[in-house]
């Protein structure tokens, strides 16, 4: 070996020849630390220039087989990876849901969407809330993108006037006899039931019970329910709805594996959201509820009241499947935190 020993590392045993560096030693770049590197005889300089080129031959096959084995598995795992790949925001891999006893898909379960669109159906900035002097963060209202398919809500001049004016009053609460008590104040603020489509999307969970000509939507806000006629040959069911009311008259049919509900018969009173977005008696919601995997349903409601937009329009945003174990709904019956707000001018003060 070469005095510097550099070289044996790679197997040559001695310093290249002086032909290669010249003269020079590769660790140190000085003459004759190695051991005859300048003095070498001509057969031997040739034995070492023979065995640098075996060397390089052989780092070169070398290089040449890790390219071919390695992109060999590259492409093993990238042919794995698009078979397991991650689905992008809002896809979905085929899915077939399973059956209830009559065939249909079954929806039962507990449900909740994870969208701000009770704040705001529309892209919202996050807001203080109402009185942050004392509320603080606590009563603060996170920003969110919008559920609006097309971004903008198609109201007509003098609805869009009503809708900015809904916003301005929806802390002022004036409950007497007169019929214009609920022209002021957000419904939600009032505990009254939330109405269709915002009952699916507040921040609450919802459990629907399927059965054959009936479905059950028990809602944890306010209590609310709704039934869903789904036997188009039940003369005892009316088809248009008896009276209005806050969640509407629902019938319901299947088209292949996605629920549709069609909904009339409500309440001018409800609101969309706290941003003053509401409608009148007029109101249409056909609703098409579409499992998309064991723990998704895929959510659209097409809205329609001639009396306030200039065309239908519509929303859509996911629900999930809450997994907890047993998991059940939690009562939230408003009512009891809102009686002073509503009632406290007609109660009687203790005197001090």
């Amino acid at each position: 070996m070469g005095a510097c020993g550099f070289l044996g590392v790679v197997g040559l045993g001695s310093c290249l020849s002086p032909g290669v560096t010249g003269g020079r030693c590769f660790r140190c770049l000085t003459r004759n630390c190695c051991e005859h590197s300048l003095g070498t005889s001509p057969k031997r300089r040739f034995s070492m220039r023979l065995n640098l080129r075996h060397i390089v031959l052989g780092l070169t096959t070398a290089g040449a087989v890790l390219l071919l084995t390695g992109g060999r598995a590259i492409a093993a795992q990238g042919s794995a990876a698009a078979e397991n790949k991650i689905p992008m925001p809002g896809q979905f891999p085929p899915y077939k849901a399973p059956r209830t006893a009559d065939g249909k898909p079954d929806f039962n379960g507990i449900w909740q969407s994870f969208v701000t669109a009770d704040i705001d159906v529309q892209d919202h900035d996050a807001q203080p809330g109402p009185h942050p002097d004392i509320m603080g963060a606590y009563g603060a209202w996170p920003g969110g993108q919008g559920i609006v398919e097309g971004g903008e809500i198609p109201y007509k001049p003098e609805a869009l006037a009503q809708k900015k004016a809904n916003a301005e009053k929806r802390m002022v609460v004036n409950i007497t006899s007169d019929p214009h008590r609920h022209d002021t104040g957000d419904p939600e603020l009032k505990c009254y039931s939330p109405g269709v489509p915002r009952a699916n999307y507040m921040p609450f969970p919802f459990q629907i019970i399927q059965g054959t000509d009936t479905i059950l939507f028990s809602y944890q806000f306010a209590r609310a329910v709704r039934t869903i006629y789904m036997n188009p040959n039940d003369k005892t069911i009316p088809k248009e709805a008896p009276a209005d009311s806050w969640m509407g008259w629902s019938h319901g049919h299947f088209e292949g594996d996605t629920l549709v509900i069609d909904s009339t018969g409500f309440m001018p009173y409800t609101w969309f959201d706290r941003a003053g977005d509401y409608h009148s008696d007029a109101l249409h919601v056909i609703e098409r509820y579409t499992q998309v995997s064991p723990y998704h349903i895929m959510y659209e409601a097409t809205i329609e009241d001639p009396n306030v937009f200039t065309r239908p329009w519509k929303v859509s945003f996911p629900l999930y499947r809450r997994m907890e174990k047993n998991i059940q709904l939690v009562d939230f019956n408003c009512t009891e935190f809102v009686l002073d707000l509503l009632y406290g001018q007609y109660s009687k003060r203790p005197t001090k």
